[in-house]
């Protein structure tokens, strides 16, 4: 997701990064208690989103009736990073600068969140109504994340998944149009190596391109999706963030790019070169979620501001042709304002239409850290390595120095998930493996191991491709 602090809402954010014991804190220079109930109640938001939308929000909500009837003088919007994203909110609190909301970052993140005891059930009669006339799922994907009949976390816009085009480039690369995953994966897409031709971020940079990578798992299998992946980030760059990678693709340097829903969007008015796809039955529609804290000092307040979110008015943020974000409530195309966004409304039909894969959040999220670490390890920190196996077998391939099969079963290899031995003892990164040590890799240093290790019998095996080829 795209990152930055809003310098418009927010005059003053002192971070530090304090390293200790594998842990990374944000310490924000904001006033401990801030004014009272007299003065107006200043609410805290940590967030995924980045200044486009806060800066709207900012300016709709403080001159809303809400706004004004619970005394909300000001939100402060502060831009987390995933990965520091428990430590930073538990950090604010314990420095006397509590967060009060979280809004943004995919389920995944606030389903990480209430694991770790950071949110607390929304019980505020009005919010309650608005949320009411949320459905609880969309194409098998949950809006809500409900326990013992508690509401904890509300999709306040959803996205689909897919990857943007510029038509310019795939024309003078003469590529074909992708229009699936495996399509980014292919031969066609390597004919151009070692130029890359296909944009795609590390996980520790971006939530979105991770649940890519999770979508790509689940919709070919562990093994297959792998080996998907493999080939996928052998074609490509790695880039460090998703606006990066967006940027690669609209200024030229690559011609295709994943992306969530709405870079696409944005990108297709701003580039008209440029083309959004979903791919047809292969993605996932997402709640993206808005959740009270259980730190806050304000809930009554930072309920208001959910309610307000979550309602019609609130929904209008979305409707910014600088934002250009599916809304949750289709309502709010039967405004003035979504009159004017006819566009956004068939993409919205669109969405809601394509068949998705079935997609278990719960699974997922039983993985998550393990994928993450590997990933990086494997595909990112190794990129050349990779692209050198990946380029010999491709032109082995295509001169005819190795049969159909000979490239099949080498494509398998190329991505099938590792096997390394310690102790005297052989382990594979099966998925019952990465569930296994799934919760360990929170631990910064248990990850850094880890890492040095796939790194290593990867780099092997990249070899071993090369040197066993004819």
């Amino acid at each position: 997701m795209r990152r930055g602090i809003s310098v418009k809402l927010l005059s003053m954010v002192i971070v530090v990064l304090v390293i200790a014991g594998g842990a990374a804190y944000y310490f924000l220079a904001i006033p401990p208690s801030g004014p009272g109930p007299s003065q107006g109640v200043i609410l805290r938001v940590a967030t995924r989103h980045d200044t486009t939308i806060t800066d709207v929000a900012h300016a709709l909500f403080l001159s809303s009736d809400i706004a004004k009837k619970y005394n909300i003088k000001d939100v402060l919007f502060i831009n987390v990073q995933p990965s520091l994203w428990t430590d930073t909110i538990k950090g604010a609190k314990a420095q006397g600068s509590p967060f009060d909301i979280a809004w943004g970052g995919g389920p995944t993140l606030f389903d990480d969140s209430y694991s770790n005891g950071l949110l607390a059930p929304i019980n505020s009669t009005d919010a309650l109504q608005v949320i009411s006339q949320i459905q609880d799922s969309l194409g098998g994907a949950p809006l809500k994340r409900l326990h013992d009949g508690q509401i904890y976390w509300v999709a306040a816009a959803i996205s689909s998944f897919g990857f943007i085009i510029n038509n310019d480039v795939l024309k003078s690369y003469q590529l074909p149009t992708p229009r699936l995953w495996e399509d980014l994966a292919s031969v066609d897409f390597a004919r151009k190596l070692p130029t890359p031709t296909v944009a795609f971020a590390t996980t520790a940079s971006s939530t979105s391109h991770t649940r890519i990578y999770e979508i790509i798992l689940e919709k070919f299998g562990w093994e297959d999706g792998w080996s998907v992946l493999a080939r996928l980030a052998a074609n490509g760059k790695p880039y460090g963030g998703s606006v990066e990678a967006l940027t690669g693709v609209q200024s030229g340097e690559v011609p295709v790019g994943i992306a969530i829903d709405f870079y696409g969007y944005s990108s297709e008015l701003q580039f008209p070169n440029t083309k959004y796809v979903l791919p047809f039955n292969e993605s996932i529609i997402n709640g993206d979620p808005i959740a009270l804290l259980s730190t806050t000092s304000h809930p009554v307040e930072a309920q208001a501001f959910i309610q307000w979110a979550l309602s019609v008015d609130g929904q209008k943020v979305w409707l910014d042709r600088n934002i250009n974000r599916m809304p949750v409530l289709p309502a709010v195309f039967n405004t003035p304002e979504g009159q004017q966004r006819q566009d956004l409304y068939a993409d919205y039909n669109a969405t809601i239409s394509n068949i998705g894969i079935p997609f278990d959040d719960a699974k997922v999220l039983s993985y998550e850290y393990a994928m993450k670490t590997y990933f990086d390890a494997v595909f990112s920190d190794l990129h050349d390595q990779l692209v050198a196996a990946w380029m010999k077998i491709v032109n082995d391939y295509t001169s005819g120095k190795i049969s159909q099969d000979q490239f099949l079963s080498y494509s398998k290899q190329l991505g099938s998930p590792l096997s390394w031995t310690s102790g005297g003892t052989q382990y594979t990164f099966s998925l019952s493996y990465a569930q296994s040590i799934n919760d360990s890799l929170k631990d910064t240093a248990v990850a850094s191991q880890y890492t040095q290790i796939w790194r290593n019998a990867a780099r092997e095996r990249y070899q071993n491709i090369i040197n066993s080829l004819p």
